[in-house]
């Protein structure tokens, strides 16, 4: 597919109104006077299935022309369950390969809506194997990759144009960069309507590859580092990245111990639960990664899907 423009994120969004939550933006007046600027959380937290993910998952199925076959992806959790629930939705099929190291409650969340989990080992070729060789058996399976395909990034696009209605005169927004899905999809809406708007991308300094493609001009495969932002683990796609070249300003890194320690703050001082992840972006800011101030800030706390038995030691 060519890579989505403006008409096919606003198409997403009507597309997909009907199925998604319209989510919050809400700040912290502590956390504001910490970073002496003011930051705008938009908490897709807060979003179906717990993640932004079900908005690439949604439209991705409703752009297909044949419903009667059933889709199949390759996740480790968050669009697995999104996907799993926009299947449902439209009365389809869907298989999902797995790490068989994935959390239990991530490979629950799969099954609660209706999905057929096969686990394999972890890495992308093993899931990339995995899923290659149940559709050779079922050629009727369409694939909607997590992160690089065009549909699924117009759908992720949403949630910046939701953003940007929301909150007026952001300055900078600051997204968790893991396949790229959701930092393409807002390139696509900030170089289109607000190119003044600082785009930032923001990942774990162990799983670094979307900043050293960035830097380098070249894509560089996933690392293959474990973080506890697990979900930023993937590496970046062709179609992400061909996007990301052309409007992301800048990709900075940060360390697990600053994650850990926005986790911790957005958890005291603005009372939700997100998952590592989502704590990335205020990481960056916490630590002073940026090279420049900004006066109003916007993040998208982007899941909260979250085992608590974990939470102690994440925290």
């Amino acid at each position: 597919m060519l890579l989505p423009d403006l008409r096919a994120v606003k198409l997403a969004a009507e597309t997909i109104k009907p199925f998604i939550h319209h989510t919050p933006v809400i700040q912290s007046q502590s956390i504001n006077q910490l970073l002496g600027c003011q930051v705008f959380f938009k908490c897709e937290n807060f979003q179906r299935t717990g993640t932004f993910k079900i908005r690439g998952a949604t439209n991705a199925i409703a752009c297909m022309s044949n419903k009667e076959a059933g889709v199949i992806t390759h996740s480790s959790g968050n669009h697995a369950a999104a996907l799993a629930c926009a299947a449902q939705q439209y009365g389809m099929s869907c298989d999902v390969v797995m790490p068989r190291d994935v959390p239990q409650f991530k490979q629950q969340a799969v099954s609660h809506y209706g999905a057929h989990i096969t686990l394999c080992e972890p890495g992308m070729p093993a899931r990339q194997a995995a899923t290659a060789e149940i559709m050779a058996r079922r050629p009727d399976l369409k694939l909607v990759h997590p992160y690089d395909d065009g549909h699924v990034i117009a759908g992720q696009g949403t949630a910046t144009l939701e953003f940007i209605q929301q909150v007026d005169d952001l300055e900078a927004i600051l997204l968790p960069v893991g396949g790229g899905g959701l930092i393409s999809g807002a390139s696509v809406v900030i170089q289109s309507i607000k190119p003044e708007v600082h785009l930032i991308g923001v990942e774990p300094d162990m799983v670094d590859e979307a900043r050293c493609s960035v830097a380098d001009g070249k894509r560089h495969p996933a690392t293959g580092n474990r973080t506890i932002a697990d979900g930023l683990q993937a590496g970046i796609g062709e179609l992400n990245f061909a996007i990301i070249q052309q409007s992301v300003e800048k990709i900075v890194s940060v360390t697990e111990q600053q994650i850990k320690n926005a986790l911790r703050l957005i958890f005291e001082r603005l009372k939700v639960v997100v998952e590592p992840s989502s704590a990335v972006p205020l990481a960056a800011l916490l630590a002073g990664r940026l090279e420049h101030s900004f006066e109003r800030v916007g993040i998208i706390l982007t899941g909260g899907n979250l085992d608590l038995d974990d939470l102690r030691n994440l925290i």
